[in-house]
């Protein structure tokens, strides 16, 4: 009892009152011993009473925990081998030392002890190789969420089959928006009688709505040429495995019929919000159009962007109302400014140096000052001669300026107007994109994912041979206070031969409109020929490219650089242009480094392969007939990736 009273005292207030107790008898045995006696025997009873209670309360505790702590033994056991979560405990060597029995059921086998990962679940060995820590893999068809213990070397596997399920069944019926547009409806039904246009119609129609019905889908004309359509994402899954072939059928049925109609389609997908889902089908569709029509282009809301299509030239749809109206905005534009910076886009050619040049001249016909952005260290020997013909114009030479010295310059009211690219990695300097706020965007490229996105005011027109013909339109609408000049007019048409290879590509009237204007200011052609000529050392080197060309499918031709030598974009674009010269090639392909962990690819064809989407695969862009772009890592590996994307264009479709 005492040492059952001194384990308790400090954790009970029966010592307290004991004290309490043997205190008070003490005072009763000074006045009264026979008191203090019966005082004794009654606090002795009830303290022997009390200690029998608690020890009797501690055994019933210590039985309680002990067959509590038994079960959970038991329970914890049972879990282990019976819970519908596996259990696997691996080595080093990636062999199975232990599964839990639910584990091994799933494999359909008693044990899995012994084995290797290899030749049970070759899925699980990169989760165990990498140290991920948790990823859902495949096994005996259904789907697991593993963790990964790595300091223990435990896998956990829980069943996630009917919760993957049910995801890809809620992302399968979310809801897609598309809107159709009729690319050259009001071109073609312009001149026609009712009969024939309401026989277009019924046809278009027919074909659109049959569609429809296949796949799915429901259609909705809202206008004369334009279709609003809505399905949901596994049915835009199969639409896409289809490469939509609508595309082709509208354009091949109508070819026949002499109204050569093209589809444009612009796609919203990947968010819940009809709203935003309807915002991101119309700027779908402004993309699919300010890429030359004829294709499908689906935007999702983190901002990728795919394309499927864009297989003919586009046709020309630009009017002489539209360059009016552009070059009056562009003149208001200069008029609020200070000054007007010119930039086109790294190692610039011809053209970009050419539509500079024309901007530059629409500053000064406002009265203002304008200056063009260049790195002389990125120059072709073709402009270097144009300005070494500028050198002796020292009105026009000390115009042209570094983006340092913009940098300097450059206040709240400087306007930046930015010629032959749209794409702000491109830009002769970001630097100076992402100072100035007021930007104006001048192109003829397609219109690709990049774009500078705080521009004022774009024009883009795809269907223009060069960004010179675009600019020399603009002039025409200019005040007439500074007349443009024999040299500018010059530079101003270079542009436009070297982007139409002498007026036989991407050629339409409205080029030879603008040709006729500049020849009509003094332009010579011959001084046009002098920037153009080259040396006999790039005419050697230009010919050993050539000379590694061999076929990879029938019409396409591929040269590599073998030796490893760094060449010249121009070069290689040139390569391109002589091999697509020759007699059976429909498209060429010239691959060869820039830098030294740079390789460039030049693409050129006749029109019947769209070497720009091509290209688009491979991160670059252009034209129809003319692109190019730059890849990371050696000749061969690009060489490889180039074949991948032919093979996936060929079959029908394209992404980017």
């Amino acid at each position: 009892m005492p040492s059952f009273f001194k384990e308790r005292s400090m954790r009970s207030p029966l010592y307290g009152l004991f004290i309490v107790a043997v205190l008070c008898i003490g005072m009763f045995a000074y006045y009264n011993w026979i008191i203090a006696a019966i005082g004794v025997v009654v606090v002795s009873g009830l303290f022997y009473l009390t200690i029998q209670k608690m020890i009797l309360h501690q055994r019933r505790t210590e039985e309680y925990i002990t067959t509590l702590s038994y079960r959970l033994k038991k329970v914890g056991e049972e879990a282990l081998l019976e819970m519908p979560i596996g259990i696997m405990l691996i080595n080093d060597d990636h062999y199975i030392e232990w599964t839990n029995p639910f584990l091994a059921s799933c494999f359909a086998e008693d044990s899995l002890a012994g084995r290797s990962l290899y030749d049970v679940a070759e899925s699980l060995v990169p989760l165990v190789k990498q140290e991920i820590e948790m990823d859902i893999v495949t096994l005996n068809e259904r789907k697991f969420k593993v963790i990964h213990k790595r300091d223990e070397r435990l896998l956990y596997f829980f069943d996630v089959t009917e919760q993957v399920e049910i995801e890809k069944t809620y992302e399968d019926e979310r809801t897609v928006i598309a809107t159709i547009y009729l690319d050259n409806y009001d071109e073609l039904t312009q001149g026609m009688d009712d009969q024939r246009k309401s026989s277009l119609n019924s046809l278009v129609t027919s074909l659109l709505d049959k569609w429809a019905k296949e796949n799915g889908v429901f259609l909705k004309r809202t206008s004369s040429e334009r279709f609003i359509t809505v399905f949901n994402e596994n049915i835009l899954h199969q639409l896409e495995k289809g490469k939509f072939t609508i595309l082709d059928e509208i354009r091949e049925t109508t070819a026949k019929q002499n109204v050569p109609l093209t589809l444009s389609i612009g796609v919203g997908s990947g968010v819940s919000s009809l709203p935003e889902l309807g915002a991101l089908a119309q700027s779908s569709l402004d993309l699919a159009l300010s890429r030359g029509g004829d294709q499908v282009a689906i935007k999702q809301s983190n901002g990728k962007v795919k394309f499927f299509g864009g297989k003919t030239n586009p046709m020309e749809k630009r009017t002489r109302v539209r360059a009016r109206v552009i070059s009056h905005a562009l003149k208001d534009m200069v008029l609020e400014s200070d000054k007007v910076i010119v930039m086109g886009h790294k190692n610039p050619d011809m053209d970009a140096i050419g539509s500079a040049i024309g901007i530059l001249k629409v500053a000064q016909m406002n009265e203002r000052d304008g200056y063009i952005v260049i790195d002389r260290q990125q120059l072709d020997n073709s402009v270097l001669r144009l300005m070494a013909e500028i050198e002796n114009k020292p009105e026009l030479y000390t115009r042209f300026i570094s983006p340092d010295e913009v940098l300097e310059m450059v206040t709240d009211e400087t306007l930046l107007v930015v010629v032959d690219t749209h794409k702000p990695s491109m830009v002769m300097d970001e630097r100076v994109l992402n100072r100035i706020d007021k930007v104006v965007v001048i192109d003829h490229h397609r219109r690709g994912e990049e774009f500078i996105n705080h521009s004022l005011l774009v024009y883009m027109e795809p269907y223009a041979s060069s960004t010179a013909e675009l600019v020399t339109e603009l002039l025409e609408y200019q005040p007439k206070r500074s007349k443009i000049d024999m040299l500018e007019s010059t530079a101003l048409l270079a542009g436009i031969i070297v982007d139409t290879k002498s007026f036989t590509l991407r050629t339409g009237s409205r080029t030879f409109d603008a040709a006729s204007y500049l020849r009509a200011r003094g332009a010579d052609t011959v001084l046009v020929q002098k920037f153009l000529k080259e040396d006999v050392d790039t005419y050697i080197e230009r010919a050993k490219l050539i000379k590694e060309v061999s076929f990879y499918k029938q019409g396409i031709a591929i040269a590599t650089s073998k030796d490893n030598a760094i060449h010249n974009q121009v070069l290689i674009a040139q390569a391109a242009d002589t091999l697509l010269s020759m007699d059976g090639v429909s498209a060429s392909f010239v691959i060869a480094k820039r830098s030294e962990d740079t390789v460039g690819i030049s693409a050129r064809s006749l029109g019947d392969i769209n070497v720009q989407v091509i290209m688009e695969m491979m991160n670059g862009g252009g034209h129809l007939t003319n692109a190019a772009a730059q890849q990371i890592g050696s000749v061969e590996e690009v060489e490889k990736r180039l074949f991948e994307a032919i093979d996936e264009y060929l079959e029908g479709g394209q992404k980017e």
